[in-house]
């Protein structure tokens, strides 16, 4: 029987909303199920905390500074390796089902005289994926085209208007019938007109359950790609009140964090969303429905569950369960995501393997430090080939899953260019200046901001991450070393794609035997040489 992955990605799920990752309050059993079966890591990160960069990183196995998609609707150039490159190479199907952020180069085929509705034009198009159904979410009024199938799917179920997904999955009813708004956080906690059963993640599900029905032999890697529980903030009835502010984890925040923060945190606390959320009026009434949105999803998760061991492959079907950023939610006076604290950057990453290999590992927990990079190669060693790491940059996680304890890295990074943001021309910051990395080993994380002085927090002693220790001549030392790893880091090769370094090494020291004759002087120089040659 064939090999399968289930890929599956929710959209701003923090890590810490999970009960398997420590939530009081939000029990969700069937995604707890999948972190005993599987492998549960306590530190992944993503490359970008912002939708579209971090995942081109997913989907290419590569750093931001190298696929270049530095921002939300930034095309990935044409010609960039995708997974779905690696895995056609092995005879896999690489599915898109939901998100995937993508917005095409066209310019690129343009130039490069490639048809946009061609076979490699609409591959290039759709960042490596054969699209079974393609649903970015947000959907206001103003959109063009023909809008997504889900849409078409509301009109033919019963549920009138051009645009649905607003008016019926993501508004309310008032008392006297008017429509809510889901976009306006005031009506996060009244139910969304449509019913559950009609709402996005169950009818998502279907369909991916669908799409596993119809497969045939050929091995497949499904992205199942979820638009919740990214705002609005509205869900279905009875996910719309199965909690409220009582059930609502502590805020994460302090005044004295306020007083001493970086002038780019400081900008960012000014953003209408982070005013917004630092209300606790605003927290309260939108967190229990970001929680029931979650829990929807999970209920979800075991309907998926159990039909994969109906259709009899769930012992050859790899799921992973990720998500491609955090959700602020108040915490450090903050709103939405983009910044470097783990409610933005680090995100829930459970790993199930069927293969016997994996057994040692079920229902553990990992401290290593692992990417969102880390996926594609470990999709590729799963299904048998040889990771291409001269492309991919992130490394096969599969011999952790067996047990292996070697440490897989280090540091880890992420990326972000903050150029669109509001906080850039506050601080009066050029567009190619508006660029912050972030690294962190075992115990700190430091972020470098280009022309301002960097963070740096004790993730050991200050876990919560309030004291910004930068500035305390104390740590200087540790500055420093960051800084040095970062150089080391971007110095490395990362755009010799097509070359390996294996082929590189069989070729050292080959000049004469190809016929490159430089700086002989006589013939038996040339014939020792050619000796040497054959010598190696």
């Amino acid at each position: 029987m064939s090999k399968n992955i289930l890929f599956i990605m929710c959209d701003q799920l923090r890590y810490d909303y999970l009960s398997c990752y420590g939530h009081p309050h939000l029990h969700t059993p069937n995604i707890d199920a999948l972190a005993a079966r599987g492998v549960r890591f306590e530190n992944a990160y993503v490359q970008s905390p912002i939708c579209g960069p971090s995942r081109m990183s997913y989907y290419t196995g590569r750093y931001v500074r190298s696929h270049g998609s530095t921002w939300n609707g930034t095309p990935l150039r044409v010609g960039e390796p995708t997974l779905g490159d690696h895995l056609k190479e092995l005879g896999v199907r690489n599915v898109l089902l939901g998100k995937t952020h993508m917005r095409a180069d066209t310019q690129g085929l343009a130039r490069l005289g490639i048809d946009p509705n061609s076979e490699i034009g609409v591959f290039n198009s759709q960042c490596g994926f054969e699209v079974y159904e393609r649903d970015d979410g947000l959907h206001p009024d103003n959109h063009s085209g023909p809008g997504p199938a889900y849409n078409k799917y509301l009109n033919a179920n019963g549920f009138d208007g051009d645009n649905p997904w607003q008016s019926w999955a993501n508004s309310a009813a008032g008392k006297d019938g008017e429509l809510l708004s889901g976009w306006l956080m005031e009506n996060a906690d009244r139910p969304a007109r449509i019913p559950d059963y009609y709402s996005e993640t169950p009818y998502l599900t279907r369909r991916a359950m669908q799409f596993i029905d119809q497969a045939d032999d050929t091995p497949w890697c499904l992205h199942l790609s979820y638009i919740k529980p990214h705002w609005p903030y509205m869900a279905p009835a009875p996910y719309h009140n199965l909690y409220t502010k009582e059930h609502v984890i502590a805020l994460n925040r302090s005044d004295a964090e306020r007083q001493r923060a970086h002038p780019l945190h400081r900008a960012y606390m000014q953003h209408f969303v982070s005013q917004t959320f630092s209300r606790d009026q605003v927290r309260d009434k939108v967190i229990p429905t970001y929680m029931g949105l979650i829990k929807q999803i999970d209920d979800q998760m075991g309907i998926l569950f159990n039909h994969l061991h109906q259709r009899g492959i769930a012992d050859q079907t790899m799921i992973v369960f990720t998500s491609d950023h955090g959700d602020y939610l108040g915490d450090h006076w903050m709103g939405e995501k983009e910044l470097f604290h783990d409610a933005s950057v680090k995100v829930p990453l459970i790993i199930y393997n069927p293969d016997a290999k994996a057994d040692a590992t079920r229902g553990e927990s990992s401290e290593q430090l692992v990417e969102s990079i880390d996926l594609a190669p470990t999709f590729v060693d799963f299904m048998g080939g040889a990771p291409k790491y001269n492309i991919l940059e992130g490394k096969s996680l599969l011999p952790l899953l067996a047990g292996e304890k070697k440490l897989l890295r280090q540091y880890a990074f992420s990326e972000y260019d903050y150029s669109m943001r509001k906080a850039s021309t506050e601080l009066q910051v050029k567009v190619a200046d508006a660029r912050m990395v972030m690294i962190r080993d075992a115990r700190y994380k430091y972020t470098y901001v280009q022309d301002m002085r960097p963070m740096l927090f004790d993730l050991i002693a200050d876990p919560q991450e309030l004291q910004d220790l930068a500035t305390d001549p104390e740590y200087a030392p540790i500055c420093e070393r960051f800084s040095q790893a970062l150089c080391q880091w971007a110095l490395k090769h990362h755009n010799r794609i097509t070359i390996s370094d294996q082929q590189i090494d069989d070729n050292r020291n080959r000049e004469v035997q190809a016929g490159i004759l430089i700086g002989y002087w006589e013939q038996k120089d040339l014939d020792q040489a050619l000796q040497q040659g054959e010598d190696l």
